[in-house]
Parts: C-alpha cells; structure tokens; sequence
C-alpha cells in the first residue's frame, strides 16, 4: 500500500511539474502586446518590404518566440506576412474560420477598425509548440490600412 501511495505521489508531482514547465514555455499577454507593438513600429519605420521580410523570417527571435509569432493582414482579408505559415500569404483569408466556426480574421478587422482600434480577438488555432489547436487570444494593431497582430495560447 505505502509503495502504491509513494508511486501515486511520484505521478502527481511529475505531472504537476511537467504542467507548470508547459506553462512556463508560452507567452504572456504582455509579450504579445510588446511583440505586435514592436512589428507595427518596424512597419511605420523601416517600410513594408524590409518589415514583412523579418516578421516571416521565422530565425528572427525579434518576432519569433516558442509559440508567438507575427501576422498581418490587409483590411480586405489578405494575409500579407505570416510568422509560423508562409504559405499563408498572399491568400484571402476573410472567410477563413477556426474549429468552432468562428470568422477570426473578420473579427480582426473588425477590431482593428473600432475604438482605438486595437484588441483581443479569441478563436481556436494550431498551436506551432504542440502541434495540437487550442484556444487562442489574438492582439490586433491597425496599421494604416493593415492590421498586426500576435496572440498567446491558453
């Protein structure tokens, strides 16, 4: 019985401990925030081309890191530069909708187009660390007539 009682407290500080390093690996909100902050500057600083360039070079640690990343989209629904899936651009993905149904990219324009037009936008979205969807939490800047964003898994 003692030996069953040790295994089965063994098992839960693993899985405890291996739940918090999990944890640990992804992003906060406010990394997110500070991530699509510092790609909108580059954009309104260094331009389009050279902007777009090192937000999809997914080496540059500036706009890649473990499961955060750059996007940016037009406000018609054109992915014009995508951190984790290059094939991505280029594409119209307005009517693009997550495992729910949800029309995230319409919510992002819509978002980005409101208030002071920046916010959170949730929908379910493959995560690039695990492999799996899972919920995400998507920030969203307007940029002239684009939209930037990076978002946290949950």
């Amino acid at each position: 019985m003692r030996l069953l009682s040790r295994m089965a407290t063994v098992c839960l500080v693993a899985a405890t401990l291996s739940t918090g390093a999990l944890a640990a690996d992804r992003a906060t909100p406010g990394e997110a925030i500070a991530m699509a902050t510092k790609a909108a500057a580059l954009i309104k600083s260094a331009g389009k081309e050279k902007a777009f360039a090192e937000i999809s070079d997914q080496k540059n640690i500036n706009f890649h890191d473990r499961d955060l990343y750059v996007y940016v989209y037009d406000m018609n629904g054109v992915a014009l530069a995508h951190g984790n899936n290059p094939k991505m651009v280029g594409k119209n993905l307005l009517e693009l909708k997550d495992q729910e149904g949800k029309a995230m990219i319409k919510e992002m324009i819509a978002t980005a187009k409101s208030g002071d037009g920046k916010g959170w936008v949730d929908f379910k979205w493959p995560n690039p660390t695990s492999k799996t969807i899972e919920q995400k939490s998507g920030y969203v800047i307007r940029v002239d007539d684009m939209l930037v964003g990076s978002g946290i898994y949950k």
